[in-house]
């Protein structure tokens, strides 16, 4: 029986790469990968010439079960997203529930994840958090906040750049304006940047300059 290995690739600079994934992308018999034209870029850069499957959250339950098969027929496959690590809010759950029930060896790499550097250099408590993930666009998203409003514990969030301020409002809506956050941008890129403050401070921030790339935001939770 082969194995699966998800593998963690870097969230924006190249050099996160680790010796080790980039040798276990080298010797898998098939590469699982979220969007093939971004991972081939990846790929290519690393003179990997491995076969590649798309897989991503509009095919995943259709291609599980033959993954699966080839994993249980002695293949070796490493599963990869996009950015950072597979699972955490990309596509991969499904695929590892799935080995796991069926008895195949998973191994997952340590490497990128984009929330852990933002948390840190939040400079808000970090001994327990909460990873929140992108919090639903509609249906279910003001429970949610609300759910969240008495939250002890530094909050982590995903957003999208043209979705920021009106994230950051709706949670001085339901945290309380003067809540202290971080908003985290284009980790490990060249424009990398982390802002600081009250989210009043941060609203007013990214009102008069427009937000670009990958977001992150932490929030501090509610004062004992």
């Amino acid at each position: 029986m082969g194995k699966l290995y998800v593998v963690p690739t870097p969230v924006g600079n190249l050099e996160d790469m680790t010796f080790r994934a980039i040798r276990i992308l080298k010797e898998a018999d098939l590469v699982l990968a979220e969007d093939t034209r971004t991972s081939g870029i990846l790929l290519k850069h690393f003179e990997i010439k491995n076969a590649m499957q798309s897989h991503h959250k509009f095919n995943e339950h259709k291609t599980v079960e033959s993954v699966v098969n080839r994993i249980k027929g002695g293949e070796t496959v490493a599963l990869i997203s996009d950015a950072g690590t597979p699972g955490i809010s990309d596509p991969g759950f499904l695929v590892v529930r799935e080995c796991v029930r069926n008895g195949i060896e998973v191994q997952c790499l340590p490497g990128a994840t984009a929330f852990v550097p933002a948390l840190v250099a939040s400079g808000l408590p970090n001994e327990k958090f909460c990873f929140e993930g992108f919090l639903p666009q509609k249906k279910g998203r003001m429970t949610r906040l609300k759910g969240l409003a008495e939250e002890r514990r530094t909050m982590v969030f995903y957003e999208s750049p043209h979705r920021l301020v009106k994230a950051l409002t709706q949670f001085a809506e339901y945290f309380g304006s003067e809540r202290q956050a971080s908003v985290s941008r284009e980790i490990s890129k060249i424009h990398e940047e982390t802002v600081r403050g009250t989210l009043t401070e941060l609203i007013e921030h990214f009102t008069a300059n427009e937000p670009r790339g990958e977001i992150v935001i932490v929030v501090a939770g509610i004062d004992d």
